[in-house]
């Protein structure tokens, strides 16, 4: 089972943090769908190497981390934007310790609900 939370409205600049509970030893990522967009990755954590990756788009701005105390992830996002906003999905590979790339959404098959974020002042 895979749930997001602690998405909202905030004003351009400002920062906010998403959460996702999701276990296991797999490669776990964060998706936006901007409104009328496709699903983008956002950023993936590979728990099998350690490695994070980032989109060019928030690279610098958007933090993610994992807790595997908690089976939970994290994406600290700062500086935010208005092309930030949209629907965050946390997704996990159940088949993968790795985030594969190029990454995609294919490559995962469990996903949360969804969270929305919107930026406006």
């Amino acid at each position: 089972q895979v749930a997001e939370s602690g998405g909202g409205l905030v004003q351009p600049g400002w920062s906010l943090i998403l959460s996702c509970v999701a276990s296991g030893r797999h490669a776990i990522a964060w998706f936006l769908q901007a409104p009328g967009q496709e699903r983008e990755w956002v950023s993936c954590s590979s728990i099998g190497d350690g490695k994070t990756y980032y989109a060019d788009s928030v690279k610098g701005r958007f933090t993610m981390s994992r807790d595997n105390d908690r089976n939970s992830v994290y994406l600290q996002m700062n500086s935010l934007r208005p092309e930030d906003g949209g629907v965050y999905y946390c997704a996990v590979d159940e088949w993968s310790p790795f985030c594969r790339t190029p990454i995609g959404s294919a490559d995962f098959n469990l996903w949360g609900q969804g969270t929305q974020v919107a930026v406006s002042s």
